[in-house]
């Protein structure tokens, strides 16, 4: 999506497995090192498969869906990919048949631990949410499987009565191992597990332990503990009031039968749990009260390439900055002459945007590219306009700025940063800048430095208007003035180029009827 993209985050699925897609719907939103845009399909048919959680990254090329004839065996294009669906489903694994042992005609099947992740090697079962006699149907979830990578949810893509659990709640199995079994209620199921491998060190049940009914099951699962008799909590839950520092026996739960859920503990207010008696003397300091937290977040896309290239840039390139103050006095009443009559509404950035496309013509060479072995001078002015979006920052760019009216130039920014804002710039509005300006004078910034925006060589940070007192024909006088600051590569820009620039630059915004010619 971008010439400098080397993999993309899912920031959310438009659309879920089993939905019916066409051509040129949107199946989701994904974070660029550019921007976020949107993925559009380029087929009809059903979303059979999501290879990518949302927040999660992936490389270019790697599969993330695959679209086709609803009921289609996908099993080999998925076998192409490395990352993980959106919910772990529970697949029937093929019996392994024992030369020793008749599995035909067994109305029962295997369920095994599936592979979550990548790199994952075992499971935990965080929790049952069915129990051996229960009646489940195809996409009922049967446990809570904690991976190395995430707690998630396992399916049964079988109908029938859960027959056997092979894994007590909070023991680890390995992959492929046998956590259940899922059949005709009465079936004899043991030579299943006699005709496969011993898993996690527990041996499989002797073929003699047949069972003939669901409610005389003498499967060896293992009773629950009494430790299991405590608080009933998800795992997400229990790890989140973990690292709150809650008490769940403090919690109320609201889910199903009264188990703790994410909400409940996000909705817990500590205040409202009874504070404990002081054994304090009377004449101690009072005892500080409260909540250590914090929150993580992974790193999207955006901010990780906002991180590897402006540290690449701060790191390999020689910065030098220049800074001086421009007096916005002429500024301030041209604009309010334009806007008089000007349907598009001239903005100060505007002006500074027209102020350096025209000083670039006079000063090319801050309009250059440090190539590695070569330098180019680029003759046409594309000018970024940094933009600060909800993740990150982006630079969208105003294409032969120097070429443009003010009026002109306001309805491209505003078009540009309405697109920045909905997530809807298109790739080629993100690249080609030679030269960037940064502007956080509405934020009330005096001055600021820029990090260079490589391979471009100059970077201009525009700080706010701040009217000042000044010394005009000897006399003190209100003034209203405006810093900026020009960050250079010195393998390109000298001191005395930079400052050449600043000076045409500042000509020009204090007499800005130049502007207009």
């Amino acid at each position: 999506m971008s010439d400098t993209m080397t993999e993309g985050t899912i920031a959310s699925w438009v659309k879920k497995v089993g939905d019916k897609v066409k051509s040129g719907d949107v199946l989701a939103e994904v974070e660029t090192d550019k921007a976020t845009m949107e993925l559009e399909s380029y087929e009809n048919g059903t979303l059979l498969y999501i290879g990518v959680k949302e927040k999660d990254s992936v490389p270019v090329d790697a599969i993330i869906a695959i679209i086709g004839k609803e009921g289609e065996d996908i099993s080999a294009l998925i076998g192409g990919g490395s990352a993980p669906a959106t919910k772990a489903v529970a697949t029937p694994a093929p019996v392994a048949s024992a030369p020793a042992v008749d599995t035909s005609g067994i109305e029962a099947t295997v369920i095994r631990m599936p592979k979550m992740s990548d790199t994952m090697t075992d499971g935990t079962i965080a929790s049952w949410l069915k129990k051996v006699g229960d009646k489940v149907k195809a996409g009922d979830v049967l446990a809570e499987v904690e991976t190395d990578k995430a707690t998630m949810e396992l399916e049964s893509y079988e109908d029938g009565t859960l027959l056997y659990i092979g894994v007590e709640a909070g023991k680890a199995i390995a992959v492929d191992g046998i956590i259940a079994v899922i059949g005709k209620a009465g079936v004899d199921f043991t030579p299943l597990l006699s005709a496969s491998p011993k898993t996690n060190g527990v041996a499989a049940p002797a073929a003699q332990e047949s069972v003939s009914t669901a409610s005389s099951v003498a499967a060896p699962i293992i009773s629950s503990s009494s430790s299991d008799a405590r608080t009933k909590i998800s795992p997400l839950a229990k790890k989140l009031a973990e690292d709150k520092g809650i008490d769940i026996k403090a919690l109320e739960g609201s889910g199903e039968n009264g188990r703790i859920v994410k909400r409940d503990v996000e909705s817990f207010t500590p205040s409202a749990a009874p504070a404990k008696e002081s054994s304090a003397p009377k004449t101690s300091a009072p005892a500080a009260v409260g909540v250590e937290s914090f929150e993580e977040i992974p790193v999207n896309t955006m901010r990780k390439i906002i991180a590897k290239r402006l540290t690449e840039s701060l790191f390999t390139a020689p910065h030098f900055s220049l800074t001086i103050d421009v007096d916005m006095d002429k500024a301030m009443e041209a604009r309010a002459s334009i806007n008089a009559f000007a349907e598009a509404k001239v903005s100060f950035n505007d002006m500074v945007i027209k102020a350096v496309a025209s000083a670039i013509h006079k000063h090319p060479k801050v309009n250059g590219q440090w190539l590695g072995d070569k330098i180019r001078y680029n003759n046409h002015v594309h000018i970024g306009v940094a933009v600060a979006v909800e993740d990150g920052l982006i630079v969208p760019v105003v294409r032969f700025a120097d070429s443009l009216s003010l009026t002109q130039i306001s309805s491209t920014v505003k078009d540009l940063g309405g697109k920045a804002k909905n997530k809807k710039l298109q790739p080629n509005e993100l690249v080609g800048n030679t030269f960037t300006i940064s502007n956080l004078g509405m934020f009330g910034i005096e001055s600021f430095s820029s990090i260079l925006n490589q391979p471009e060589v100059c970077i201009l940070s525009v700080g706010a208007i701040r009217q000042i007192p000044v010394v005009k024909n000897g006399q003190i006088v209100p003034g209203n003035m405006m810093k900026v600051t020009l960050t250079s590569d010195h393998r390109v820009v000298d001191g005395a180029v930079g400052a050449a620039f600043l000076k045409t630059f500042r000509e020009l915004l204090e007499d800005p009827i130049r502007l207009l010619a």
